[in-house]
This record gives structure tokens, C-alpha cells and sequence, in this order.
């Protein structure tokens, strides 16, 4: 932890102004805020710049999409709400922040899909480049990618396709020793954890608010037949 703190201290002022805003991004998209793609915005178009001064081209690239995604995401997520808003006649609220769930075989499919396109790009970056960890880099970032696109979503198994990235993210930089991104990356973990546990009680709350719905309605319906009836 003293590494890390040093670490902050040492770093340069954009760089750590990205760093902090994606730890926002994360936490406000667990809370469920529209604000949290503001924050992804700002810090990985920072993050596309660094990354290219630096030479890291796909971790560029990747920022690149980040930040396009991060547009895609606020568009989706406020005309979402628009609609619920309507629907209630409410004004745009956390109450009306909707999170839908895949099915396990949607999920099977998209993680086959992903895996082999993951092989095939980890041999290109493998026998190709002087990439390290090769494979295992690139199934992070194949996977980050659909991931960002069920944020963008609602959908509540993104935080655990983010727990797993995480984890092995983890991993490749404890192998490179990069001790201060590890500490970020847990604290990712967690955040993951607590979003997955955030957006599971508003997606079965809002289950079960439509269900006692749609029994108010069959029993209102079933009231006017018979009313008509008799």
C-alpha cells in the first residue's frame, strides 16, 4: 500500500487524473449513475494519448474504443431513462434505472465465440509481435470489449465477466511487477463484486414490481369480465 501511495505521488498529473477518474467510472456505474460515462470519457481519452506516446498501440487502440463506447453508453442509458421516466411519469431518478439478465445460453455462446476469436488473435500477437503473455493479454481484451458493450446495456452479468478479467489482469501484472496496478485491480475486484450485488437487487426489485404489476391487472381485467358478465 506504501508503494501505491508513492506511486500516486510520483505520477504525472494527467496520468493520475485518468487513473482516478476510471476508479470513478466503476464506482458510479455500480451506483448505477449516468455520470459514470463522463468519467470514462475523460479518462481514457487521456489514457488513448498516453498509451501512444508511449508506443503501446492496442492498449491505445483499445482506449479508443473505451472512449467511443463511453459515448454509446451515456446515449443509451439517458433515452432508457427517458422512457422509464415516461412510463412512470416520473423524472429521470435511480428508480428508474432498469438492468436486464442474458440467459445462460446467450452468455455460452458469446464466451465460445469470444474464446476463439481470443485464440486467434493471440497467435497472431504471439508469432507475430514481441508481445508477453500473449494469449492470456489478449483474452482480457477481447473480453473487456463484450463487457463494456453489456455496461452499455444494463446488463447485470457485465460485473462478472469483469470480475474474471480483473482476476486475470491480476495475475499478468504481479508476473510483470507491476505492484500499484495490482492494488488497483483489487480494488476493481471489489467494486466489480459490490456492482454485481448493487444491480442484482434493482434487476430482481423491478422483477418483482412487474410481476405484482401484471397480477393487479389480470385481477382488474378479470373484475370487468365478470362485471360485464353478470
Amino acid at each position: 500500500m506504501t508503494s501505491f501511495i508513492q506511486y500516486l505521488t510520483d505520477l504525472p498529473l494527467l496520468e493520475l487524473i485518468a487513473m482516478l477518474l476510471s476508479l470513478a467510472y466503476v464506482l458510479l456505474a455500480a451506483r448505477g449513475s449516468i455520470w459514470c460515462w463522463p468519467a470514462a470519457f475523460i479518462s481514457t481519452g487521456i489514457y488513448s494519448v498516453i498509451f501512444y506516446d508511449v508506443s503501446l498501440l492496442m492498449d491505445s487502440l483499445l482506449s479508443a474504443y473505451y472512449l467511443v463506447m463511453a459515448v454509446y453508453g451515456f446515449w443509451m442509458w439517458r433515452t432508457h431513462s427517458k422512457k422509464d421516466a415516461k412510463k412512470t411519469a416520473k423524472s429521470l431518478s435511480s428508480d428508474n434505472f432498469k438492468v436486464i439478465s442474458w440467459s445462460f445460453r446467450i452468455h455460452l455462446i458469446a464466451c465460445l465465440s469470444l474464446t476463439f476469436c481470443g485464440f486467434g488473435l493471440g497467435y497472431v500477437m504471439d508469432n507475430y509481435t514481441n508481445a508477453s503473455f500473449a494469449y492470456l493479454d489478449t483474452f482480457t481484451t477481447v473480453f473487456a470489449v463484450f463487457a463494456t458493450y453489456l455496461v452499455t446495456q444494463k446488463v447485470l452479468e457485465n460485473w462478472l465477466y469483469w470480475v474474471v478479467i480483473d482476476f486475470v489482469s491480476i495475475y499478468l501484472y504481479i508476473e510483470k511487477g507491476l505492484m500499484p496496478t495490482v492494488v488497483l485491480f483489487i480494488f476493481y475486484v471489489i467494486i466489480a463484486g459490490y456492482g454485481f450485488i448493487k444491480w442484482r437487487a434493482i434487476y430482481q426489485s423491478n422483477r418483482l414490481k412487474s410481476n405484482t404489476l401484471s397480477k393487479t391487472l389480470s385481477h382488474a381485467s378479470n373484475n370487468t369480465l365478470n362485471d360485464a358478465t353478470n
